[in-house]
């Protein structure tokens, strides 16, 4: 492509106020088509806002934006879009229409912008456009599949699909690659180099350090809502210089678990599967204090074990023993009444109340203790917990009054945490608790789930990253196919070992 060709997006003392909260500040950068880049930075810096800025979501910014040299004003996603500037967040369920088809899905755009007074639709054109748009992706979907039924990943490229038969100019994926397996990383990857090629502008926001040099040419630092620096993204670019940008060169500090006393078990497990065998044959074991890890590639069960340890799959078989006493766990109510805390996967749809408030949410497990006469919540109390809470897990928010769905990935993760904390359990099941959060946040959930050991509580923590798993835990059960394919001790292991067995094989 050559230089008249190329489209850019420029950025000029850009700003964004909420209460407590300016992010991103006066921001300068620009972004030009056929280069990806990089926007990193701890969770609050302010990245995923100045993304929202571009995309028309955040209509409120002051500053000036550009678009080819010419000002331009993004109040609304329809601005964005006539400019070719498409959005694609982490949560991909929330921009696709289950009960509607691929192609239905794919050219939804289409069908509500660019009918023009037509009454009547020709579905065959649809399909046949949408197919068009599916193949210019080498994807084989039909697009008469109906989108509930697709994988996470694939609902992705339909959203890419649909992104592209819009003429898009510039791409924005905000975490694209969280919930996917490195296979299916790098099957991404080499679509977003083709689109790059293609003349593609990609902007990519990722806590995924180390597979950024893949995909990117460049990269922006935020930190504290300011934009630090922008680079050339080389070799000579290491993680550390990344991170110390990200943190203020602030460092992030070592695990210290040499607080923790191991003691007497708590939970048995034995033959345990699920009433439709997404787990099965289930032996486990956790003491008081220890942090058990389950280890695997995506798909291999964790997320449905720890699931079906809470209940949420209704009456198992097998048999669960907490403190030597048989339980029979039918429904999330029991796991609680029997003292296992749950901090889900998906956060913001399974573990969060979003629309309400912080202090809400961090009573959400405790209401029992915070009623009065008639039941009603004692609030001088519940808002006196809330405080104490904030200020103990570090929340960074404006006030308690603040809605969850307005702070940031690592601080809505320590409201799921700080919700269970004065409740009565005695064992804390992590589903991906670091997922989406950036370092420094993951550091703040590692010294949390410590502190929990360090007072006796017994920790399972699902891990998709073999690093979390060695530097946390004391022992790992490796799972693959929804069955535990090896147990080791972490201090005698290494990533080399957890990944042989994950793949599938055996002794």
């Amino acid at each position: 492509m050559d230089d008249k060709a190329v489209n850019t997006i420029e950025l000029q003392d850009v700003s964004i106020e909420f209460p407590g909260v300016k992010a991103p500040q006066n921001a300068n950068c620009r972004f030009d088509s056929n280069r990806a880049v990089a926007v990193v930075g701890a969770n609050g810096a302010g990245k995923s806002t100045m993304m929202k800025i571009l995309s028309g979501v955040n209509p409120a910014y002051t500053g000036t934006l550009l678009f080819n040299g010419e000002p331009v004003k993004l109040r609304s996603p329809g601005d964005a879009k006539k400019l070719g500037i498409e959005i694609i967040y982490q949560e991909v369920d929330t921009a696709l229409i289950p009960t509607l088809s691929v192609g239905e899905n794919v050219m939804i755009d289409h069908l509500v912008y660019g009918m023009k007074g037509h009454m009547f639709l020709n579905w065959k054109d649809i399909h046949t456009e949408a197919k068009k748009a599916l193949d210019k992706l080498n994807l084989t979907l039909d697009s008469r599949t109906v989108i509930s039924s697709l994988t996470l990943p694939q609902k992705q490229m339909v959203l890419i699909a649909r992104a592209m038969y819009t003429n898009c100019k510039f791409l924005i994926l905000d975490e694209p690659t969280a919930p996917l397996s490195d296979k299916e990383t790098k099957i991404l990857f080499d679509h977003l180099k083709k689109l790059k090629e293609n003349g593609v502008g990609i902007i990519f926001i990722s806590h995924r350090l180390h597979e950024l040099y893949d995909v990117c040419d460049d990269i922006t630092v935020m930190c504290d809502g300011k934009i630090v620096d922008t680079l050339p993204l080389t070799k000579a670019v290491t993680i550390d210089n990344i991170v110390n940008l990200m943190l203020g060169n602030q460092k992030i500090g070592e695990l210290d678990k040499s607080g923790i006393e191991i003691g007497a078990e708590v939970l048995k497990v034995s033959a345990f599967s699920d009433s439709e065998n997404r787990v099965h044959d289930i032996d486990l074991s956790l003491r008081a204090g220890e942090i058990v890890g389950l280890s695997g590639l995506v798909g291999a069960g964790k997320t449905e074990l720890c699931k079906a340890l809470f209940g949420v799959y209704g009456k198992a078989n097998g048999s669960i023993e907490i403190n030597g006493k048989p339980v029979f766990i039918k429904t999330p109510a029991h796991a609680v009444n029997v003292g296992i805390a749950f901090m889900p996967e998906e956060r913001r749809r399974e573990g969060l109340v979003v629309s309400e408030q912080v202090f809400s949410n961090l009573s959400l497990a405790t209401l029992s203790g915070l009623t009065g006469f008639l039941s009603f919540i004692k609030k001088k109390l519940e808002a006196k917990k809330a405080k104490a809470k904030v200020d103990d897990l570090r929340i960074k928010t404006p006030s308690i009054n603040q809605k969850v769905a307005l702070l940031s990935g690592g601080n809505q993760q320590k409201v799921v945490i700080g919700k269970w904390l004065d409740s009565s359990a005695d064992i804390y099941i992590f589903d991906e608790p670091t997922k989406g959060i950036d370092i420094g946040a993951k550091s703040e959930v590692y010294r949390l789930i410590i502190e929990l050991a360090e007072k006796g509580k017994a920790i399972i923590f699902a891990s998709g990253e073999q690093s979390e798993i060695l530097a946390l835990t004391n022992r790992a059960y490796i799972l693959y196919n929804g069955m535990i394919q090896k147990e080791v001790i972490t201090a005698e292991t290494n990533e080399e070992e957890l990944l042989y067995y994950a793949v599938g094989v055996n002794d």
